[in-house]
């Protein structure tokens, strides 16, 4: 069965939300499709050219997940597929190049990409989004392997080719890798208006207080609806260092107060995590106070990221904003973070995240 009409029946049963810029993507998913099933073209004693493959980029909730799930379905399995997050693959690739430095391996990059060409014809890379130096170092040599290898690639993220590790450290050294992505792949944008998971967040309500059972399933039922069961811990690396979030899928992510305040993290890490979601669940804010000084003072700091983000938060508190830090050093000035988080909880806030994203997320 094709994408499209795969993509025609899942409508039609009421398991996805028709969607005009969806519908117009989905002759590229065929033709890669059709392209894959062919036979391998291959020269004598050469590996098989690699099919062109296809880079799909567009605002988060817009649905490029769905469809490179979707197009996986109607693919099958007779092609050899690796379907990864792209933060986690580049996690394996960081460990096994690890391991080949530790068998004494001059260049660790070649038997790392001739391992993942050996178990599959296609990559697919979920949310490229490329932010440390040492992954913008790796990536153009780890390519250039696997498309000699015969590597088909076909990856979302939510900026195109051209605005990859935008603003990072030697940014020059890592533009030939946006020329191969563009030679060798399709480009091609999901220019959306609507927000599908956004739409599912309207009218919600966004701050839970007290603590309290009643919270934590309101919480649980949110995090079940924009994770649909799936996720997985993402780390952000900040300057060199490893930043774990604890859940995340599809833009979303879900930590504890001290999973994000109660560790040394500072401006960097919240600016980072800020930049990687969309939507931020943030589990038991205990009362702040100058017993947990630090850990407020962190607080204030996230919340400003998240703030200047345009972040959507839920959150489940043990007071109302204007009730979290009332005595006390810094219970004056908390009173613009008890500001803040009461603007965020608004049903509009957020709504201008979309724009961000696709443009600098």
């Amino acid at each position: 069965m094709t994408v499209a009409a795969l993509y025609d029946s899942r409508a039609r049963e009421g398991r996805l939300m028709p969607d005009p810029a969806q519908r117009g993507v989905l002759p590229a998913l065929d033709r890669l499709r059709a392209e894959l099933l062919d036979p391998p073209r291959r020269g004598l004693f050469r590996k098989p050219q690699p099919v062109r493959g296809l880079y799909l980029w567009g605002g988060v909730g817009r649905g490029k997940s769905m469809l490179m799930d979707l197009f996986l379905d109607a693919l099958g399995p007779s092609v050899p597929t690796r379907r990864q997050h792209f933060h986690a693959f580049m996690q394996w690739v960081q460990a096994a190049m690890n391991k080949a430095r530790a068998r004494g391996v001059d260049d660790a990059i070649l038997p790392v990409a001739d391992e993942i060409a050996e178990s599959a014809r296609l990559l697919a890379l979920d949310e490229m989004q490329v932010t440390d130096i040492a992954d913008a170092m790796i990536l153009g040599r780890l390519f250039q392997r696997l498309w000699a290898q015969g590597v088909t690639l076909l990856t979302t993220s939510n900026r195109p080719p051209s605005d990859l590790y935008k603003d990072g450290l030697n940014r020059a050294l890592f533009l030939p890798f946006i020329a191969l992505i563009e030679e060798n792949c399709e480009v091609l944008e999901l220019a959306s208006a609507t927000d599908h998971r956004q739409g599912r967040l309207t009218g919600a309500r966004r701050y839970f207080c007290p603590v309290d059972a009643e919270a934590r399933a309101a919480m649980n039922a949110l995090w079940a609806d924009l994770s649909g069961g799936e996720s997985h811990p993402e780390i952000l690396r900040v300057y060199g260092r490893d930043v774990e979030i604890p859940a995340f899928h599809n833009g979303s992510a879900r930590a504890s107060f001290y999973d994000l305040c109660g560790r040394p993290l500072g401006p960097a890490d919240y600016l980072a995590l800020a930049n990687a979601v969309r939507v931020l669940l943030i589990d038991e804010i205990p009362r702040l106070g100058s017993d947990n000084f630090n850990q407020a003072r962190r607080f204030v700091t996230l919340i400003d990221a998240l703030y200047e983000a345009r972040v959507t938060l839920f959150a489940s508190a043990a007071a109302a904003p204007d009730r979290l830090y009332v005595e006390g050093e810094g219970s004056f000035e908390f009173a613009r973070t008890a500001s803040r988080l009461m603007e965020m909880q608004g049903a509009s806030w957020g709504q201008g995240v979309a724009d961000r994203s696709a443009a600098a997320v």
